[in-house]
């Protein structure tokens, strides 16, 4: 069959498919309905420990002494470790050695790390924190990025506040804004977002007779773990061993912090050379987990009085926290995507990332996208207006599409599905139909549909092309049963039904016969961290390349037993085919079996080559992009300022869709998301203090806020992936929030630029446009 992608500008050939491409059931679906998916809590090791945390109170202080003496006292206390016991390297960062595992000297935000305890239950070590005695000299701090830049302000790092300047230098923006014919100037902000993944972070570390330590935890990236263990134990890579337990979300926010947790617990094991279990609490987590960057926007953009945008000059201000965590790598996203997807000649982008006494900011779905996504698309919405041009029409002038030339001067060559998730999700929402239509439900009541576009690299681009690489362990058994083990992690987005799927696919197999092993750092090399969206397509490379080397040899002796050239032999509905001739596949492999024919091997795949200029931000930035179209549909209420989320359209372009299923799910859940942070979710930090410490003060989405959702699949294939799939996971949550304020402009005249959204701002604007000291914006 064939797909036309109506971006593409060519037909692109795809294959015959009996699991590739149709929907299937979660491999790991039953397990986690009937409880029989073992999670860190659903495991116990006779005699372990319990390990707490003590953090400090203060964002910014000296620690002037600790006193452990009445904790280790305690009876039922095995340890009590402060930074002088480390008996390796006192630090955890993972991209900049900046961060000490336990604070020594300065503590910097209140979720710093002082002293850990170990003790035979909970109560008990928890009991122990209490008699611990900190002797702080509070510090004044620095709360806000515009502050930390000042000359006179207090230094979170002895080098400066100011992490890192990211830049794209293209065209002339000078002249840009000399021929347009109209020029707009916006501010935009938004807001720091929590994960609320359902599962805490937790770990079961059990040291080894060898001194070495076996590490079962709930997380998203296990060679960083691997390799942050043993740079504070002082000990060999070979001699930390991690293994993935079943987990329960992430979003990102299990990325570099599990490092951290994992470590303590390390810790305490070596020390008391017992097993130690470290589970945090909703409020621990909520305290010690990274967040998304908050971010201060100023937009300027030129155009033509026909829509045609000329240039666009951004300054992106952002709140890293206290250590550098992620940030490096999503500020670089950030630049990259600053501009949407849209073909501009002349553009200045500068990024900035800034020190604070704040909790860290880090990785989170979207991984610095969704902040300048909103930016960018209210910003087209706003020059749309002044333009009187329809939003939809605006878009697809500017838009990108094949040999279309990105902000780093990057050239589309391949698997731009921008227009047609456009054009497919415009008919899909009748946009023409309610656009028009009257927007007065009630008095007090209007509605609106707004538009929000977007693009999104795959892998980790230039910035992260050390890292991008995956490897795959495969084994055809005896009975013919397949095992896999891959270095991408499930966690909740379906990653094992899709590498299965793949597999059975390629040997012709059903997916029963396929099992996909846990993450283990002992079964396959160093295989990168499990985010943007990339494990789909690396472990899918390469498990398909281990795949290739097995599958030689297989059609080698079937081409001996059939009396046909190997080039023949294709496997399908667990049979051998060739020709007329066939053979099953369980025949097959014992014949393989009875010759001593190796059907184990082991595969790599590597990003295609990605640049970035550093001083130009010129570059192919990424290897390829995936992009998105959203409506939403408002109701808001004038009298409550309360916004309802109708409807959200979401089409997107995914490459190829190995498991639509799965890929309509990953949607429904990124938009969900996406209306939280556009209306709901706001950790709020008030100098340096956290005033929304749990579940009661920090606002998610219920059901009676979930909109109904409708996906729209393109797919415009990437010929680097695997059967063209280009990965979906960050995607769904990147538009959602413009497109949502996009419609609230649509339903009262009124522009919001911070998010989130909520009543009382939203009211409060309204009674200012009522009243007539406000023209239908809100800062």
């Amino acid at each position: 069959m064939s797909l036309m992608g109506a971006s593409s500008g060519r037909q692109v050939e795809t294959f015959r498919s009996a699991l590739v491409g149709q929907p299937a059931r979660r491999v790991d679906g039953r397990a986690k309905v009937t409880g029989r998916a073992k999670y860190v809590a659903d495991v116990g090791i006779e005699g372990m420990l319990y390990g707490k945390m003590l953090l400090s109170p203060h964002p910014h202080a000296l620690i002037k002494g600790i006193n452990t003496s009445q904790a280790e006292e305690l009876p039922g206390v095995w340890a009590v470790l402060t930074a002088r016991r480390i008996p390796g390297e006192n630090q955890i960062g993972v991209v900049l050695p900046e961060q000490p595992l336990l604070a020594r000297e300065k503590v910097r935000h209140v979720g710093d790390c002082v002293a850990l305890v170990a003790a035979s239950s909970e109560p008990t070590a928890e009991k122990a924190l209490d008699l611990i005695q900190v002797d702080y000299e509070p510090l004044p701090g620095v709360y806000a990025p515009q502050e930390a830049l000042q000359e006179d302000s207090p230094l979170v790092h002895r080098k400066g506040n100011l992490l890192t300047h990211l830049k794209i230098r293209k065209g002339d923006v000078e002249a840009g804004f000399g021929e347009s014919e109209i020029v707009l100037e916006r501010i935009y902000q938004t807001q720091r977002q929590e994960h609320v993944y359902l599962e805490t972070i937790g770990t079961l570390v059990t040291p080894q007779e060898d001194g070495s330590m076996n590490i079962l935890a709930s997380i998203q990236c296990p060679f960083y773990v691997q390799k942050g263990v043993a740079r504070v134990l002082g000990l060999p890579l070979s001699k930390v061993r991690v293994i993935q337990a079943t987990t329960g979300g992430a979003f990102g926010g299990k990325e570099d912090v599990p490092s951290e947790i994992c470590a303590f617990a390390s810790l305490l094991a070596h020390k008391t050379n017992r097993p130690v279990c470290m589970i945090l609490s909703r409020e621990e987590d909520l305290r010690r987990s990274s967040k998304r960057h908050p971010m201060t926007i100023t937009y300027k953009m030129g155009a033509t009085g026909e829509g045609k945008i000329l240039c666009a000059q951004i300054r992106v201000l952002a709140d890293i926290g206290a250590y550098a965590s992620i940030s490096p790598v999503v500020l670089y996203r950030s630049t990259v995507h600053a501009t949407g997807p849209y073909e501009i000649p002349h553009v200045r982008v500068d990024t900035y990332g800034v020190y604070t006494n704040n909790v860290p900011n880090g990785a989170f779905r979207g991984f610095g996208t969704p902040q300048v996504t909103f930016a960018h698309e209210s910003m087209v919405d706003e020059l749309a207006a002044k333009l009187d041009m329809d939003p939809i029409q605006i878009r697809l002038r500017n838009g990108l599409k094949l040999g279309s030339q990105t902000a780093t001067g990057q050239v589309l060559e391949e698997s731009v599905g921008y227009e047609e998730t456009v054009l497919k999700g415009m008919k899909a929402c009748r946009w023409e139909l309610k656009r028009a239509a009257n927007r007065r439900v009630s008095p007090s009541r209007r509605r609106g549909i707004g538009v929000s576009t977007m693009f999104y690299g795959v892998s980790l681009g230039a910035k992260g092309w050390f890292l991008d690489g995956s490897a795959a362990s495969v084994q055809v058994h005896q009975d013919g049963s397949v095992s896999v083990a891959i270095g991408g992690t499930e966690m909740g987005q379906g990653a094992q039904t899709v590498i299965a799927q793949m597999v059975a696919e390629s040997l012709g197999l059903p997916l029963e016969r396929i099992k996909i092993l846990p993450t283990d750092t002992g079964m396959v090399p160093d295989s990168g961290p499990t985010v943007a969206s990339r494990t789909t397509v690396f472990s899918g490379n390469a498990t398909l390349d281990a795949l290739q080397q097995i599958k030689k040899k297989l059609k080698e002796l079937a081409a001996e037993i059939l009396a046909i050239s190997p080039e023949k032999v294709t496997f399908r509905d667990e049979q051998v085919l060739g020709g007329e001739k066939k053979l099953s596949f369980d025949q097959l492999i014992q014949a393989c079996y009875q010759r001593n024919v190796n059907l184990a091997a082991d595969g790599w795949f590597v990003s295609p080559p990605c640049s970035f200029d550093e001083q130009t931000g010129q570059g192919n930035a990424y290897y390829v992009y995936g992009y998105g179209t959203q409506f939403a549909e408002v109701e808001v209420d004038l009298d409550t300022g309360q916004v309802q989320v109708l409807r959200v359209t979401a089409a997107h372009d995914v490459g190829k869709a190995i498991n639509p299923q799965g890929v309509s799910g990953q949607v429904e859940g990124g938009v969900v998301q996406g209306v939280g942070y556009a209306l709901l979710e706001d950790f709020i930090i008030e100098n340096g203090k956290i005033q929304t410490p749990n579940l009661a003060t920090y606002t998610i989405p219920t059901s009676l806020d979930i909109p109904q959702v409708e996906v729209i699949i393109v797919e415009a294939v990437s010929k680097d992936g695997p059967f063209g799939a280009k990965g979906v996971g960050e995607q769904p949550i990147i538009p959602t929030a413009a497109a949502v304020a996009n419609a609230i402009y649509h339903a009262t005249g009124i522009r919001v630029r911070r998010l989130p959204i909520g009543p009382e701002i939203l009211r409060r604007a309204i009674l200012k446009k009522e009243t007539g000291n406000m023209r239908g914006d809100h800062r």
